[in-house]
């Protein structure tokens, strides 16, 4: 029988997407694409009210400085908005270079390369050196763009127990020593607010020859001299081969970095598909990342106010039962336990004018639902009393 002209076979993939459990409860609760319909420092209004922001990555607060907001907009007016290019073909530019350098310098590396993305950056850091038959070791919490990165490798992969080197060490007994190994770990867990166990695990992966990969997202800006991060914290630059990180959390742009040796580089910027078919860094957050670096090495305030909130934050967190997991950095989770008690958190937070985000399992370890909030040093003291009383009417609802 022919088909009726108005007729239309159903689409599988159409029907799965429009009846997706996950999606209808997102639209149903409302707990994140929130727009704010603007924004000074710490005070945002979503809804027509003003609230403290509190899950930003902002954590030196140069987002609001005022050298980093000319650097931006001078850099729009010399150069227009975008390159509307590759870096491998029609999108390098000198101010590419030039941040690159600066980079690389403040790391104690060779070379490095900047692109779009945190999330390309650290997913070409693993993704463009290991490959089908090579073993890759990586820390159970890793971000999302780590697990994308060791699946485009086409790598086998054994996770090891958290932060833990005993686990690492019993399985790297079994693997033969000449099988080309990648250790993947983070400088700080963001979800977790952990800082790596890199002198052990570092130690580990060296004696059985594992090429190392640390993410320093959230490590660069936080940790180390002038923030420098987690290697320099532990002052172990000769023993993690590869840095990479993003430029939109202490150096308040958009866009990632890989550092490394300039052989390591070279041969990232010939083979990694993530690099080479991605557009370039827009000169506007090029020069706001620029900007952010010299601030950073000029004005250590900033980085002595964030470990003054921090600390200030988290003995208040403690002082309401409240679980960190602990955290030891300003990223700060409130673990709850479960879906339902985290949207009652969360809710009760929003309805006391401080605004923070839900994560929930599979994004954490099941019985690990949380609250995920960020300190920056841009919170001031009025800031930090309106959080204490949201924090406490929060745990009064529980």
């Amino acid at each position: 029988m022919a088909l009726s002209l108005f007729s239309k076979t159903k689409k599988a993939i159409v029907e799965r997407a429009q009846d997706d459990y996950a999606t209808k409860m997102r639209l149903k609760y409302k707990p994140y694409y929130h727009a704010m319909e603007s924004q000074s420092g710490t005070r945002i209004r979503l809804n027509g009210r003003d609230m403290v922001m509190l899950s930003s990555n902002d954590y030196l607060g140069l987002s609001f400085h005022p050298k980093v907001i000319e650097a931006c907009s001078g850099a729009a007016r010399t150069w227009g908005t975008s390159t509307t290019g590759a870096r491998i073909s029609n999108g390098s530019r000198a101010y590419h270079t030039a941040l690159e350098e600066k980079i690389a310098a403040f790391l104690g590396r060779e070379a490095c390369h900047v692109s779009v993305a945190g999330y390309i950056s650290c997913c070409s850091a693993v993704a463009s050196f290991a490959q089908k038959g090579d073993l890759i070791l990586a820390d159970k919490n890793i971000h999302s763009c780590l697990v994308d990165a060791t699946r485009l490798s086409m790598a086998t992969v054994e996770r090891f127990s958290h932060n833990n080197p005993e686990d690492l060490r019993a399985i790297l007994k079994g693997v033969p020593h000449n099988t080309a190994k990648m250790l993947v770990v983070e400088g700080v867990y963001s979800m977790e607010g952990h800082i790596c166990r890199l002198p052990e695990l570092a130690q580990i992966g060296e004696e059985h020859g594992c090429f190392t990969v640390l993410d320093d997202a959230h490590g660069f800006g936080v940790l180390g001299r002038q923030g420098r991060g987690t290697v320099d914290h532990f002052k172990l630059n000769e023993q993690v081969d590869i840095i990479c990180g993003s430029l939109s959390k202490s150096l308040a742009s958009t866009g990632g970095f890989v550092a490394g040796s300039r052989a390591m580089i070279e041969y990232l910027r010939t083979n990694s598909r993530q690099t080479l078919f991605s557009a370039a860094i827009s000169p506007a957050m090029a020069a706001t990342a620029s900007a952010s670096l010299d601030i950073m090495q000029s004005e250590p305030q900033h980085l002595e106010r964030l470990w003054k909130n921090t600390k200030r934050y988290r003995e208040m967190l403690k002082g309401l039962g409240l679980d960190i997991w602990g955290s030891e950095t300003p990223a700060v989770p409130i673990v709850l336990g479960s879906k339902e008690l985290v949207y009652r958190f969360w809710n009760a937070l929003l309805d006391q004018g401080v605004f923070t985000v839900m994560s929930i399992a599979p994004a954490v370890p099941p019985g690990k639902d949380l609250i995920r909030t960020a300190v920056s040093a841009l919170h001031s003291d009025e800031d930090l009393e309106k959080i204490a009383a949201a924090m406490s009417y929060a745990v009064k609802q529980m």
